[in-house]
């Protein structure tokens, strides 16, 4: 089972294991108000589905997701009633996220931002070589809160600082040494690791 292609996240099934797609390879899928939307679809739909066992997710061409699009900041967070300090599921880019199955990012290229927090949530994480990751709009006076919040819970304090303060991006090698990512392959060999392992 496949959707359009043209669509901004692909969802397909094959036997127990779904894959998820961010497919905004022209923008090196930053999200906006449309993926974040069908990104709410599919996960709801893959919590949904008895048969679903174990999602992969992963970005079409160069990169993972470089975080919310600029050009549409407000449609990719998505709006919500409730304080700045509440985590939203509600009609959010967190929405779908309420699941107990195992989740797998596959992580090729840019995994920026939103990209990266969406990965700090994943159960497993396989990179291929050419990942980076990072938190560049704290340049801009502001991590991703939620990111913010998961790093440190995922790779310890002063990793997650090392992203969170300075914006910079770090490889995959060292994504693996903090404990970001728990194996790097060669880039043609991201998808199939990621299946052999779900």
């Amino acid at each position: 089972m496949t959707d359009s292609a043209d669509a901004p996240v692909l969802y397909e099934r094959d036997g127990h294991v779904a894959t998820i797609t961010y497919h905004r390879p022209d923008k090196l899928n930053a999200i906006n108000g449309a993926l974040r939307e069908a990104l709410n679809a599919a996960w709801l739909r893959f919590r949904d589905d008895e048969d679903a066992w174990v999602a992969i997710v992963t970005g079409a061409g160069r990169a993972f997701c470089v975080g919310a699009d600029l050009h549409d900041g407000a449609g990719s967070a998505g709006t919500w009633p409730g304080s700045f300090w509440e985590i939203p599921t509600l009609n959010s880019f967190e929405s779908g996220w309420e699941m107990w199955k195992p989740t797998i990012a596959a992580v090729n290229g840019y995994c920026l931002g939103y990209g990266l927090t969406l990965v700090s949530a994943c159960d497993f994480v396989v990179a291929a070589d050419d990942a980076q990751f990072g938190m560049p709009e704290v340049r801009l006076g502001s991590p991703t809160i939620v990111g913010a919040m998961r790093l440190p819970r995922r790779v310890g304090m002063q990793a997650a600082l090392e992203l969170l303060l300075t914006g910079d991006r770090i490889d995959a090698s060292r994504a693996k040494e903090i404990g970001l990512a728990g194996w790097v392959v060669p880039r043609d060999q991201l998808l199939a690791e990621a299946r052999r392992l779900a």
